[in-house]
């Protein structure tokens, strides 16, 4: 299988992402016999960036990409049963999604990495609150409910006096954000991994379920003493307060564009070929470790011309050109290492087994 570039090499690409490329192609524009609308559906940890994008792209080309943020789970259904053009997900397929897919075989193209957050509403304190692996998971396990839990306590002293229940919230949906974080809590918590384990959707030990990013990003809003778990993005929109996560080197590390970068990198020497990955609780002193990627999903066989071209080019162009619109909504870019594997994908998508991409 082949494998991406080294720790040091990669973090020093994703740094610097634009100046890293030498393009060869630039979608300019309109291009002549391509479908003028899209239809794609997915998750709702990269709905912020794909709405920007897709309004982008929109006055660019005038392809009109209609996307409906119905989480990671709809998304990998829509593509399945091929009633979506393109399916978006924060979580790679599985061996069984790819072979339940009725279009045959299919690529995942990442297109940014983010933070996932856990995200509370604690009206007695204004200090950042700190979450080990362990406090995470026995929140979430229901063995620590309450806020002044000693377990909590020894990294927060300022919860010692707030003897409240701990409102927890999940994702009721099928949804990518949440494999991310079951991801990282199987990869911290023995426990977790055995009763719980990760999926797009779980069996949560306790709490109260809401749709998609909005809705838990709501409902912790709205409810005292409540804990959630968002992309970073939707706790900066809310004003909610987010914490501060211990990585597997022992250190405090705040979410971040440079420290969801830095897991990127820490994890490169174990992103296979086809793309599917996981980067939670990567090795490293700087990495966030509840970092992950988003996707979108498309079939290599594609059966409308027009289609074929307006899809095709909608993703190089979001491989490439959309990539400067991550970091102002606290997305990080994919490496180039990554995009230029991704290029590969996109040249190899055919209409009748040809090759269907333009080029421009």
């Amino acid at each position: 299988m082949r494998r991406i570039a080294t720790g040091l090499a990669l973090l020093a690409l994703v740094a610097s992402p634009l100046q890293a490329f030498a393009q060869e192609v630039t979608i300019g524009g309109p291009f002549e016999g391509e479908a003028k609308s899209l239809n794609g559906a997915g998750g709702t940890f990269p709905a912020p960036l794909y709405q920007k994008w897709f309004d982008e792209y929109s006055k660019l080309t005038g392809v009109q990409i209609n996307y409906q943020a119905i989480g990671s789970g709809g998304g990998i259904k829509g593509l399945q049963d091929q009633t979506v053009d393109f399916g978006a997900s924060d979580a790679p397929m599985t061996d069984e999604q790819i072979k339940a897919a009725k279009g045959g075989e299919l690529f995942h193209i990442p297109t940014a990495l983010g933070a996932i957050v856990p995200t509370y509403n604690v009206p007695d304190t204004s200090s950042q609150l700190k979450f080990t692996g362990d406090t995470l998971s026995a929140i979430y396990l229901g063995d620590v409910q309450k806020w002044n839990d000693p377990r909590l306590v020894a990294d927060n002293p300022d919860l010692a006096n707030v003897d409240q229940d701990i409102v927890v919230v999940h994702r009721s949906d099928g949804s990518g954000t949440t494999y991310g974080f079951t991801d990282y809590l199987s990869a911290v918590s023995p426990q977790w991994a055995t009763q719980v384990g990760k999926d797009t959707a779980v069996q949560w030990p306790v709490g109260l379920g809401a749709s998609g990013n909005p809705g838990v990003a709501g409902e912790v809003l709205q409810t005292p003493y409540a804990i959630g778990y968002v992309e970073l993005i939707y706790a900066l929109q809310n004003n909610l307060g987010f914490g501060v996560v211990q990585n597997s080197s022992g250190e405090w590390i705040q979410p971040s564009l440079m420290s969801v970068t830095a897991a990127a990198a820490s994890a490169s020497s174990s992103i296979p070929a086809d793309l599917r990955f996981s980067i939670v609780n990567a090795p490293g002193a700087d990495a966030y470790p509840i970092s992950t990627a988003t996707w979108l999903l498309t079939y290599r066989e594609v059966g409308d011309r027009a289609k074929g071209l307006a899809l095709t080019r909608m993703l190089w162009w979001a491989t490439h050109e959309g990539q400067q619109f991550n970091n102002g909504l606290a997305y990080a870019t994919v490496p180039p290492e990554l995009t230029t594997r991704s290029e590969e994908f996109i040249r190899e998508i055919t209409v009748q087994g040809k090759p269907i991409f333009p080029g421009q």
